[in-house]
């Protein structure tokens, strides 16, 4: 296995034009992004980028940007539809916006989380889950949070032909069992318990797992034992993929965030600006002007 320490191939890396994701499918290629084109990407050491999307018109910004996988996350419930947290969030408002996504986009693999309550109480329930957001929302994969706990559910769904990232280290839905938003696995227990984890979500089945808010040197000792690739939020550079939330990205989120966000423009800057600009103009009787009217 290739070890991913290195630094990413010239292919891999970012231009003017996109993420420059020659292992992908996607555009010239007629299709989607799969999850082999992620597993050759691993094998080859080619890292990749993972944001959030919530609706049509985001999601179709980053697939014309190349970004090659879009996770459609419980997360909307915080950054999206107004909670405190992602554990209110229903598995209908999933469906819902994991249908937005998959119509604003051709080329990126479409990921939808399982929420909260919609797969914990049996494999059964997992797959009537995973099946609704293939059949009726058009995703290509389903990402649910949990080890060792979840691995009966993960293979539920994989044998049924439904693909699965699995989620470790900080799994928001568990938020109240934590007792807050914490690094986990920094001590030798807990790390051996990830790294265990880690490894039975390869072996139910999982195309994926996400670490977040782990240890750097944690997270590369499991990225250098797993064949499946590992995507990291919090958990250093040395993971085969990253993934942020795209209104922290972008600037969108008011407030404290993580250590680990970087923001990449301040969007919510610039679209105040606009919205008092047009609210200026509409005041002054500027907008509209005579070639914004009909005669």
């Amino acid at each position: 296995m290739t070890s991913n320490n290195s630094a990413p191939s010239t292919a891999a890396s970012a231009s003017a034009e996109g993420p420059g994701l020659t292992l992908y499918g996607g555009e010239g290629t007629g299709r989607r992004v799969t999850v082999r084109d992620l597993a050759r990407a691993k094998r080859a050491g080619e890292r990749w980028p993972m944001l959030t999307a919530y609706d049509a018109m985001i999601a179709s910004v980053f697939d014309d940007a190349g970004i090659p996988v879009l996770l459609v996350g419980d997360s909307a419930g915080n950054n999206h539809l107004g909670y405190e947290n992602t554990v209110p969030v229903t598995l209908d408002q999933l469906v819902m916006l994991t249908g937005a996504v998959v119509r604003g986009t051709k080329r990126a693999l479409v990921v939808a989380d399982l929420p909260f309550g919609s797969y914990q109480e049996s494999p059964e329930q997992a797959l009537r889950s995973g099946v609704r957001l293939l059949k009726e929302a058009g995703a290509g994969a389903v990402k649910l949070e949990g080890g060792q706990r979840s691995a009966r559910q993960v293979e539920a769904l994989v044998a049924a032909g439904v693909p699965v990232m699995a989620h470790l280290g900080l799994t928001p839905q568990s938020v109240h069992a934590f007792g807050g938003y914490r690094v986990q696995g920094r001590d030798a227990e807990s790390a051996e318990q990830l790294i265990a984890d880690a490894k039975t979500m390869q072996a139910a089945g999982a195309f994926a797992v996400v670490l977040e808010c782990v240890p750097e040197e944690l997270a590369a000792r499991v990225t250098d034992l797993l064949e499946i690739p590992t995507v990291g939020i919090g958990a250093g550079v040395r993971c085969d993929a990253q993934v942020l939330v795209w209104t922290d990205m972008a600037g969108m989120t008011t407030g404290h965030t993580a250590k680990f966000v970087k923001q990449y423009v301040d969007l919510r800057a610039a679209l105040g600006d606009a919205a008092k600009a047009f609210a200026g103009e509409v005041v002054g009787g500027v907008y509209p002007g005579p070639e914004h009217t009909f005669h």
